[in-house]
């Protein structure tokens, strides 16, 4: 009997897609012997994965779209704005859908609420994270129920099993799937001049994200200097999916500030809140220097090495090393507007003094290799661990 595995895009947004695309695409096209489902929770995430996968895999491919009954979708809807209700009740809605497969396949954790209703009916679930960050949530222990995991680098798989998460033989390295889906020669100009182009990529979490405190005074920096700098504005595309967040991982609310008018049509600032270039690299690409706080797109810039700058919001520890965080030792760590600006100037400094780092923890985290695309390896990794099962 064909063995089928299952790829869930259960999000409302796209961010995660291009983690596991292009691992569905491979084995559509290289593995004949499986039976490839693609499960989408909207419409846009299902037209973002076809863009992904080649064409000429689709007809390869089983597309499903996870439902739920108009009257749910009604009454949760409010409730959607602050919580992730949607993406729950898709899973419950769709239990018959993912009992019937052999593996399922997904970047989030939020799919386990399946295996657990399902029991003995569940198939395996393997996890593919969409990120490779250094925060404690990259290892919450919930992450454990997983049968499989495919990491981007030896960090990963050496970080869950000091956490108690996994055994590294439950690990297979395979690279970051998302660098299949560019070319790293290519790179788009979103300015009409030669300045230095900094990318600006704060998080959405109301804790530990540098916008709530520090964002606008960023912008302002850039909007006094148009002769000097180039500014793309393009944070985690959650941040403005909602105006109130709240951190399960922390118990924070906060209101998320509005970005002031004047930006917007600064000639020296792109600011882009919810575009399709947040999910394609475009922006990690055409970059000289990020500035960041928590997100892991800080190793997706780090593709071509360059300068650096982590805002950290909760101020500088009383004691111990300022370093919150081991993808923080890509760059400067600074803990207020003010400080940022006096080092911006610096900023071709600042990435020579650190590429020996980022060289060692790229490498570490991704294990890039070139010639063997990370969307082959994973789909060699998920046809291996069929034939064990």
């Amino acid at each position: 009997m064909t063995q089928r595995i299952l790829f869930l895009f259960n999000h409302d947004a796209a961010h995660q897609a291009a983690h596991i695309a292009g691992i569905a695409g491979h084995l559509a096209v290289h593995a004949p012997q499986v039976r490839v489902v693609v499960a989408s929770g909207t419409e846009a995430i299902r037209r973002t994965v076809a863009a992904i996968i080649p064409e000429a895999a689709h007809a390869h491919i089983e597309w499903v779209t996870l439902t739920m009954p108009d009257w749910a979708a009604r009454w949760l809807k409010p409730l959607n704005t602050v919580a992730p209700v949607f993406r729950l009740a898709r899973l419950r809605y769709n239990e018959d859908l993912f009992s019937g497969v052999d593996l399922l396949v997904s970047t989030e954790r939020t799919c386990l609420r399946v295996k657990q209703r399902l029991g003995t009916r569940s198939p395996r679930f393997v996890y593919v994270p969409h990120g490779s960050g250094d925060r404690n949530v990259a290892y919450h222990p919930d992450l454990a129920r997983f049968d499989l995991m495919l990491l981007s680098g030896q960090k990963l798989v050496d970080e869950m099993v000091r956490h108690g998460i996994t055994e590294a033989t439950k690990c297979r390295i395979i690279g970051y799937p998302k660098f299949d889906t560019i070319d790293p020669a290519r790179v788009k100009r979103f300015f009409d001049n030669d300045l230095p182009v900094f990318l600006y990529n704060p998080h959405f979490d109301p804790r530990l994200s540098s916008w709530y405190a520090m964002g606008n005074e960023v912008l302002e920096y850039f909007f006094q200097n148009p002769d000097k700098y180039n500014l793309i504005f393009a944070p985690h595309v959650m941040l403005f999916r909602k105006k109130i967040h709240y951190s399960l991982e922390y118990k924070v609310l906060k209101r998320r500030p509005d970005i002031a008018e004047k930006y917007l049509s600064a000639p020296n600032i792109l600011i882009d809140v919810d575009g399709p270039n947040l999910f394609d690299m475009s922006y990690t690409m055409s970059a000289n220097a990020y500035i960041g706080d928590v997100s892991s797109q800080i190793y997706e810039f780090l593709l071509h090495r360059g300068a650096c700058y982590f805002l950290d919001p909760l101020g500088a520890p009383a004691t111990g090393s300022p370093e919150r965080y081991e993808f923080w030792r890509n760059g400067e760590i600074l803990h207020d507007p003010s400080a940022l600006a006096a080092r911006i100037p610096h900023w071709q400094d600042n990435a020579s003094t650190h590429l020996p780092e980022q060289d060692r923890l790229f490498a570490q985290t991704m294990d890039y290799q070139p010639g063997r695309t990370a969307s082959q390896r994973g789909a060699e990794a998920l046809v291996g661990y069929l034939a064990t099962i």
